[in-house]
């Protein structure tokens, strides 16, 4: 029988579980008591009173967690830098601002599936981050080189694309954007500015100030092309070259059919947003509203290098043309048999 707690480890014990309760990670809560985890795992293992209130203080963190939408604390804003004055040198400093200098709070998903207060590594991504990558998505279509401008690897951005369904449909919000714009290019055309809410569609009004980098059209047209499947969800040709059962095909086309009804509503939403942005303008002669955050500013997109695996000194095969993977049949030599 294990030995009862004196006065002092109880009252130990509960400011612990007021710790895990506002964080809902044991080794960060025995941190901010001075107290190695060890002490309160071996309590545990001994005291299945001490155990219960453990199990049930991490299930009410995961609830508040869950309930407050499971996203990170706020981070105090990224500078907004004036592109005309931003030198390709400054760039670094730039992008230094954007990852954690490590121990700010960020909550996380655990393997087990629960939310869960941690002190941030140095070097991580942040929301401003994001942002940026998203603002410079939405101006190139390019995953590569929005990754570059904001200072990631683009295995990063697709790690993060994965691990968070948000993130995930942000990308594709801010793709489908970049594709709009790079067509409207070609045809010599603008968009009108897409409307959200909330801090994290602070991206969405920075498109005026990050404008499409210069191209030619070929890269343009190469551009559209890589993205036309991804973004336009040419799914149906596809499923059938697949020969799948029919219950395995109705079931992707009514996967498909909700998806396209959820896009009409957003759709919809969206442009009645941007209504109600078109009325603020008329009545106050601005877009954004009194609480709306400052714009994303990036660094001038034409300048971002090291992104593209082309070799710069090879030759194009066909100048001015545009090659989609594969030669043309007119090119080939004719061998004489």
């Amino acid at each position: 029988m294990p030995r009862p707690l004196s006065h002092r480890q109880l009252v130990q014990n509960a400011q612990f579980l007021e710790a895990l309760r506002r964080t809902g990670n044991a080794r960060l809560a025995a941190r901010e008591l001075g107290v190695h985890r060890s002490t309160f795992t071996k309590r545990r293992a001994k005291h299945a009173g001490f155990a219960a209130e453990w199990d049930a203080t991490l299930a009410a963190a995961h609830a508040a967690f869950a309930l407050a939408g499971g996203e990170r604390p706020p981070e105090p804003d990224a500078p907004v830098v004036d592109p005309a004055t931003l030198a390709l040198a400054d760039a670094p400093a730039w992008r230094a601002a954007l990852r954690t200098r490590g121990g700010e709070p960020s909550v996380v998903r655990t393997a087990s599936g629960r939310l869960q207060l941690r002190l941030a590594t140095p070097g991580k991504m942040t929301r401003a981050a994001e942002q940026a990558f998203l603002a410079a998505l939405a101006a190139t279509a390019n995953v590569r080189l929005a990754a570059a401008a904001a200072g990631f690897a683009h295995t990063s951005i697709y790690h993060r694309r994965r691990k968070f369904p948000a993130f995930a449909k942000a990308m594709d919000d801010a793709l489908r954007i970049g594709f709009d714009r790079l067509e409207c290019a070609l045809l010599a055309a603008t968009i009108a500015a897409d409307e959200s809410q909330g801090p994290d569609a602070q991206w969405l009004h920075s498109l005026e100030a990050n404008p499409v980098p210069p191209m030619t059209a070929a890269q343009a047209i190469q551009q559209l092309a890589m993205h036309q499947r991804s973004v336009c969800h040419d799914e149906p040709r596809e499923i059938m070259r697949r020969r799948m059962p029919w219950e395995v095909v109705s079931h992707l086309l009514q996967a498909r059919w909700h998806r396209e009804k959820w896009h009409r509503e957003d759709r919809l939403a969206r442009e009645a947003r941007a209504e109600a942005r078109g009325r603020r303008y008329e009545e106050t002669g601005d877009w954004r509203a009194p609480d709306e955050p400052a714009p994303v500013v990036l660094p001038p997109l034409e300048q971002v290098t090291g992104w593209s695996k082309a070799d710069p000194a090879k030759k194009p095969h066909r100048e001015g043309g545009t090659l989609f993977g594969g030669w043309r049949i007119g090119d080939g030599k004719k061998r004489v048999g």
